[in-house]
């Protein structure tokens, strides 16, 4: 991912009094920014097409999540409340968001899109720009440092924006989405380099992992793991060795302006996120099995031209969003090709830029298979190095399987050399023209990115949408849809985020979809902690099974109500899960069972919850 030496030759400046102009380059670049805005849109169309019925299908829980966060980024504006801790969800503990990814800049910058328009528009605005984005910023600094050709730099920036990871990726996660940060974290590391810019770029460097920071906490360790490896790697070489130590002491003047800048915006998130309330350490996901398998880098993802033709092997990924690598096989064996022809015609300062980019490839692929070497889910008994690393701070919260994205973009920027290096030079005959255009053909066209697969969301009651809950829940009390919220069943979190974003009064909720603690071996979980309520009520929703509800389930739903000070819960007409209808009718049953007849109010029933009286009792 760092992978230049010095910037490309800059144009001439104009003469003296030359007319000003827009020039052929800025030309260039709106086309560019044209072309991506419009691919963004055409992966995005149809959640464009209705955004306030259609939801992401293959991730409902996650788009939810970032819906309450950029909802809950209103709350922040209008009210001042802490970003990084809420008491609004998971009730009485609360959320810690500096420890869960809570995109807090995107979440102010778009509160007023909030606002306007709904999180839901916001959702896809960000996941928009944020494809476009990447693209456009990998295409300007391809360009300013690395190829001479706009058409490299527009092929590289492409790759490294709509690559088959981040488009996986796209499934609901808006910060693997944030792709930008990548780089333009490395060109304000480059800057540094330049004479007198240290403490300007120091300054601008640290403002910016602050913010990256706020977004993609994950994605700013892999730029920094990467850049790192890069930078070793590049100044051992001999033939750079000396303009490594000419460089080190500005660079290292900048890097710690930078870390004092980023420490001071940094330290109370900081603090929250590794000391605050409901903090935890690891992860609330399984390393082992958010492991790259190593054959899913020559196989097709399902959101690309060959996936929708048939040719994909999901069955490799974790799941529909985890995708990360499946470069397939024509655009593997390019690689290898590529990287041979440029070493062989590069000179030995080139030659230390690609070994290090090599370099880079080789750790991630190895990082992004885990502890243990999977091949065609079967997990073999080789360790892996990340076996070393799995409890290292940082490590310890990070997915193997997603530093693949690190080489989706090492991979973009061997498209770009190559393919400026084929610009470039006198060709020995027409027909071994052909042959690069055929194998570059081969290997990306099957990776074009298809459209979101969408579904419809469950249509949001009046109760909610009119504020009629308001006559059932006193300022500031506790309400819940039914099931409760979490990433399997998340329409209760979403409830939420819609009353947020309008302003007035707000009710807390019990449980939601978020990491906190309560995992295994005192690690993170999905969640909170199951309460015999929640689960009555999740399995009636999701298997449709209504057991024998006595004095003992109605005690302990007591038990359960006073624990989370519900005022009330309701039931909407329709419900929806991660993988579509629930059990309505279920929900009502055991409802019904535990709290007698409901109120029929909004489209929704609800039932009061009054402490001392119910759960009804049935005798005995």
């Amino acid at each position: 991912m760092f992978v230049a030496t010095t910037p490309r030759t800059a144009p001439a400046e104009p003469p003296a009094g030359a007319a000003t102009r827009v020039t052929p380059a800025w030309r260039g670049n709106l086309v560019f920014a044209v072309v991506v805005l419009a691919l963004a849109w055409w992966v995005t169309q149809d959640l464009w097409s209705a955004p306030y019925r259609h939801v992401i299908a293959q991730n409902t829980g996650d788009q939810a999540f970032f819906e309450w966060v950029l909802a809950y980024g209103v709350e922040v504006m209008r009210h001042g409340y802490d970003p990084f801790f809420t008491d609004l969800m998971n009730t009485p503990h609360g959320v810690n968001l500096a420890a869960n990814t809570s995109i807090l800049a995107d979440a102010v910058l778009f509160a007023p899109v909030t606002v306007w328009a709904g999180p839901q528009v916001s959702f896809i605005a960000i996941l928009t720009l944020n494809l476009a984005g990447s693209a456009f910023a990998w295409y300007l600094f391809l360009l300013r440092y690395l190829v001479r050709s706009p058409v490299a730099a527009a092929i590289g920036g492409l790759f490294c924006g709509f690559g088959p990871g981040f488009i996986s990726h796209a499934n609901g996660h808006l910060n693997f989405t944030s792709g930008w940060i990548a780089p333009l974290a490395i060109w304000a590391v480059f800057k540094l380099r330049e004479p007198g810019r240290w403490l300007r770029g120091g300054v601008v460097l640290g403002v910016l992992l602050a913010v990256s920071f706020s977004i993609a906490a994950e994605g700013l360790f892999f730029v920094a793991l990467a850049t790192t490896v890069f930078v070793v790697t590049w100044s051992l070489s001999r033939a750079t060795r000396a303009e490594a130590r000419a460089v080190a002491p500005t660079v290292l003047r900048g890097l710690a302006v930078a870390a004092v800048v980023a420490g001071a915006l940094l330290a109370y998130p900081l603090y929250m996120h590794f000391s605050g309330p409901q903090t935890f350490t690891g992860t609330g996901f399984n390393q082992r099995h958010f492991s790259e398998d190593l054959a899913a880098y020559v196989n097709y993802s399902s959101r690309t031209l060959a996936g929708s033709a048939g040719l994909d092997s999901t069955w490799l990924a974790a799941n529909k969003t985890e995708e990360t690598s499946f470069l397939g096989p024509p655009l593997v064996l390019l690689v290898v090709w590529a990287l041979i022809m440029l070493w062989r015609r590069a000179d030995p300062v080139r030659r230390a830029t690609l070994r290090a980019l090599i370099t880079v490839i080789l750790v991630f692929v190895v990082l992004s298979l885990g502890p243990r070497l999977h091949i065609f889910r079967h997990e073999t008994p080789v360790v892996l190095p990340y076996a070393a690393l799995a409890r290292l701070p940082l490590f310890d919260s990070a997915l193997p399987l997603r530093m693949a994205l690190v080489v989706t973009c090492a991979v973009g920027v061997v498209l770009a050399l190559t393919v400026d290096r084929l610009l470039d030079r006198p060709w020995p005959s027409v027909w071994m023209r052909g042959v690069w255009a055929a194998g570059l053909a081969l290997a990306l066209v099957p990776l074009i990115p298809m459209p979101l697969v969408v579904t419809e969301r469950t249509p949001e009651p009046a109760f909610i949408a009119d504020g009629l809950w308001q006559d059932y829940v006193p300022p500031g009390g506790v309400m819940t849809a039914l099931p409760l919220g979490n990433n399997m069943t998340p329409d209760a979190q979403r409830w939420q985020a819609y009353t947020m974003s309008r302003g007035g009064p707000q009710f807390r909720m019990p449980a939601g979809y978020f990491l906190g603690p309560g995992g295994p071996a005192g690690v993170g979980r999905l969640g909170a902690p199951w309460r015999g309520t929640d689960w009555l009520f999740f399995r009636a929703a999701v298997y449709g099974y209504v057991g024998r509800i006595g004095d003992d389930e109605r005690w302990q739903a007591r038990k359960d109500f006073a624990y989370w000070g519900l005022d009330a819960v309701f039931l909407p007409d329709q419900i929806k899960g991660q993988d579509g209808l629930l059990f309505h009718q279920a929900v009502e049953n055991t409802a019904t069972e535990l709290l007698g007849q409901p109120d029929r109010v909004g489209g929704v029933l609800v039932w009061r919850i009054r402490p001392g009286v119910d759960p009804v009792s049935r005798g005995g």
